[in-house]
């Protein structure tokens, strides 16, 4: 009986590993051998060998900058060193297909998939797709969508819109033990601020600074990102963690609104959730402005608020919340129409479709 094999790759942000992280257990499942290609270093590293039964293969890796740095005439020649050790891999493991979530490790993978003869998928999550993916299109057979709207940035002959794989274990939790787990009741509903894995300060500032006014109104859960707790404050109703890993999904469970930045994983997740956002996206000035494009759209579908950093005050904020749980019978009549699960099966489908046979 022949193997089948697949290799994924993506990293560089948490956001290039999730959807990787839902769709390895369903291969797993059907007897697939699972490789995945990442840097040394970023942080899907540490989520893939987390995982069972996926034999993980570090490479070298460049960083695509869009500002001035001596680094930008070095990593070439690392993209290049990856490409021939990503192409050492295939050579030996012989994938069928590869997947990419994108991310700087993905386009000296994607390069030498190319070189190997192994076809590949693409999976683009935000409004337009980003510089990785941009590079590695021209090699891949299939690029597909989160965003209907992305279809407008992608050839038509690859692209193909599927919307949001989220992982199924969101669906898991339970919000018994997230109440336990943050002394909370059933008596007020539950505000869950996410700022990224390494928190926002903007965000951060504008929870503390209206503590005392949300806590009148809402239980606060606040994941406030890698050295950013506050250890001086102690108040009933309001828990901070840096992190969250395995109780996430509790978290979830028991949460009515959320507060968050607006990266397309995390936003399609709450959504399949059905969980009423107010979203605040990083600023052009510390981005490309996808995660602008990304809540714009959202707000446009009736699934969220969004106000841009530079109009984040303490008062406008608080405004935000506030308006944010009025509208939460008609945020989540929006949501009711959206279908989360299906894009999972089609995108399985997909990478099948265009695997070598043996």
């Amino acid at each position: 009986m022949n193997t089948k094999r697949i290799l994924f790759t993506g990293g560089g942000t948490a956001g290039h590993v999730i959807v990787n992280l839902a769709l390895i257990p369903e291969f797993q499942k059907e007897g697939w051998e699972v490789d995945y290609i990442g840097s040394h270093e970023g942080i899907e590293r540490q989520l893939i060998e987390s995982l069972g039964g996926v034999t993980y293969y570090p490479i070298s890796t460049g960083k695509l900058r869009r500002y001035f740095s001596k680094e930008n005439f070095k990593d070439p020649f690392k993209v290049l060193k990856g490409t021939g050790q990503a192409y050492s891999i295939m050579r030996k493991r012989k994938p069928q297909v590869i997947f990419s979530k994108g991310g700087f490790v993905s386009v000296p993978v994607l390069l030498a998939a190319r070189m190997a003869g192994v076809p590949s998928v693409i999976h683009e999550s935000d409004y337009t797709p980003g510089l990785a993916n941009k590079l590695a299109m021209p090699f891949a057979k299939k690029v597909l969508a989160t965003f209907p709207e992305t279809m407008n940035h992608i050839s038509d002959k690859k692209a193909e819109w599927v919307g949001a794989v989220v992982r199924e274990e969101l669906f898991e939790g339970d919000a018994a033990r997230g109440r336990a787990l943050c002394d909370f009741t059933r008596n007020k509903p539950v505000l869950l601020v996410m700022g990224g894995s390494m928190g926002s300060k903007k965000i951060n500032d504008a929870i503390r600074d209206n503590l005392d006014e949300l806590l009148k109104e809402f239980q606060v859960v606040h994941l406030c990102g890698k050295g950013n707790q506050d250890d001086s404050i102690h108040r009933p109703g309001y828990v901070q963690f840096e992190y969250v890993n395995k109780e996430l999904n509790d978290l979830f469970a028991m949460t009515d609104f959320v507060v968050s930045r607006a990266g397309s994983n995390a936003i399609f997740e709450f959504l399949a959730l059905k969980k009423p956002m107010l979203l605040i996206p990083l600023s052009r000035h510390a981005s490309r402005g996808d995660q602008i494009l990304n809540a714009e759209s959202f707000q446009k579908q009736g699934y969220a608020r969004s106000v841009e950093e530079e109009e984040l005050d303490e008062k406008r904020f608080l405004e935000e919340v506030r308006q944010l749980s009025k509208e939460k019978e008609k945020m989540l009549e929006a949501m009711s129409q959206y279908q989360s699960r299906r894009a999972k099966e089609q995108v399985i489908d997909i990478i099948k479709s265009h695997a070598k046979s043996k």
